[in-house]
């Protein structure tokens, strides 16, 4: 601490301009928390802070993207910003924007020469204001995404029954103080139409509250422990149990989790603990693996830091960090292109001809939709569920989205099979537990 403040006054009293003593000190506290290597643990300046309650307090301007950014950057790993996921109903989720999607540029600015928080104001701004994102999906599809800001409001659940079946699903979009009540409401509203099986779709949600997705799971388990936090502090040390009392989801009852990279910390949670107990089948991707705990400090009145102060453990004792959880069955819902396909797509995504064919047709059902897919095939040859989909997001940019996407989504109709299948049982008695699975990885 010595060392620190004498270098502070020597610059203070020495250098060829007049510095303002904030910067310096504000610099310290950036560079001492970025040398832990933790990307969570951060430094939260004026603009951070007032970014992270307008996120709490429910609504924002903004295009309804969550990223993380890596801390360095170098030739070889330059570091764009990576989109966890996409806010459901949002301008980024509407314009087709995935998770595993890198932001190269806003604006023409490159995102690897800019910290997090200058990438946020750029994104944010006042509603109705467009921002021009660069596009980097894969390794070689390059393309602009013009986005309008819009109030995004910090949205939860979303659920109904599949038409013309008898299985209820629930996309649970952020785990906020609101999402078990929300999820109440679909099992009753399920219950209503008598449900014989169920859809927990946690595609692209970015977490949330601990104390939430606890409530959540209590749901479902009817006793034992949730998730477990450790730390070096004792009172960081909980561990969240299920009771009895609090299940409402009948035993028994043939559940499917749908997960994919963008599934992060809450919602790795609830499907680590619904793994664990043997209670669902999870289908999609592996999950981002996010297993550790912050809170954050005030420093004063404007600003303060995010800390990481636990990690936590599925019920199997196991902590997901960097690892995330595997499905039970993979099945990957983004489009297998060939180098040709990848310039064809670039080619459309670049097009206004999307935008152009519902500005003819604004009402297009999807009769219209699979015709001009049809159409637009003979001069861009790439998978017509693709082109479909394109269409569909146009079509619905100022309708809002649809509850599913039953002729895109390759993981839902897969989660469909098995729901209502008759090798139900059977498959779940091949599940193992992340404890097992780790177990595996480590005798191999």
């Amino acid at each position: 601490m010595k060392k620190l403040n004498s270098v502070f006054d020597y610059v203070q009293q020495n250098y060829v301009d007049e510095l303002d003593p904030r910067i310096l000190y504000e610099g310290a506290i950036k560079g001492m928390l970025d040398a832990i290597g933790d990307p969570y643990t951060l430094y939260l300046d004026v603009n951070a802070m007032r970014s992270l309650n307008d996120t709490t307090v429910g609504n924002f301007g903004g295009v309804g993207l969550s990223i993380t950014k890596a801390l360095e950057s170098t030739p070889e790993k330059p570091a764009y910003v990576e989109v966890s996921s996409p806010i459901e109903d949002t301008p980024g989720a509407r314009a087709g924007i995935q998770s595993g999607d890198y932001i190269v540029a806003v604006d023409g600015l490159p995102t690897p020469e800019m910290t997090m928080d200058e990438v946020l104001q750029h994104l944010r701004g006042e509603v109705g204001t467009a921002v021009t994102v660069s596009i980097l999906r894969g390794t070689n599809m390059r393309f602009d995404v013009k986005l309008v800001r819009a109030l995004i409001e910090v949205p939860t659940a979303k659920y109904g029954m599949i038409e013309g079946t008898n299985i209820g699903y629930v996309r649970l979009i952020e785990f906020t103080p609101e999402t078990p009540k929300r999820l109440q409401d679909a099992l009753d509203l399920f219950e209503k139409n008598q449900y014989k099986g169920m859809i927990i779709d946690l595609r692209d949600n970015p977490g949330g509250l601990i104390n939430s997705v606890a409530d959540v799971a209590d749901k479902f388990i009817d006793g034992g422990v949730i998730v477990s936090t450790k730390s070096r502090l004792a009172f960081e040390n909980q561990e969240f149990k299920a009771t009895k009392a609090n299940t409402t989801v009948k035993k028994g009852l043939p559940i499917v989790v749908l997960i994919n990279r963008g599934s992060a910390s809450a919602s790795e949670i609830l499907s680590g603990a619904l793994k664990d107990y043997h209670l669902a089948y999870l289908v999609g991707e592996r999950t981002y693996g996010k297993g550790s705990v912050q809170q954050v400090i005030p420093l004063g009145d404007v600003d303060g830091m995010k800390l990481t102060m636990a990690r936590y453990y599925t019920p199997s004792d196991v902590n997901i960090d960097k690892i995330g959880i595997p499905p039970d069955l993979e099945i990957k819902n983004l489009e297998k292109f060939t180098d040709e396909e990848e310039n064809t797509y670039v080619s459309l995504v670049k097009s206004d001809i999307i935008a152009q064919t519902v500005e003819n047709n604004p009402n297009m059902d999807e009769a219209a939709i699979a015709k001009a897919a049809k159409e637009l095939y003979a001069e861009y040859p790439i998978e017509q569920r693709v082109i479909r989909r394109l269409l569909r997001n146009q079509v619905n940019r100022t309708k809002g989205s649809p509850l599913y996407d039953l002729d895109y989504d390759l993981q839902l109709n897969e989660a469909l099979r098995i729901v209502s299948g008759k090798d139900y049982e059977k498959l779940m008695s091949s599940t193992k537990t992340l404890k097992e699975l780790q177990e595996e990885v480590a005798q191999e």
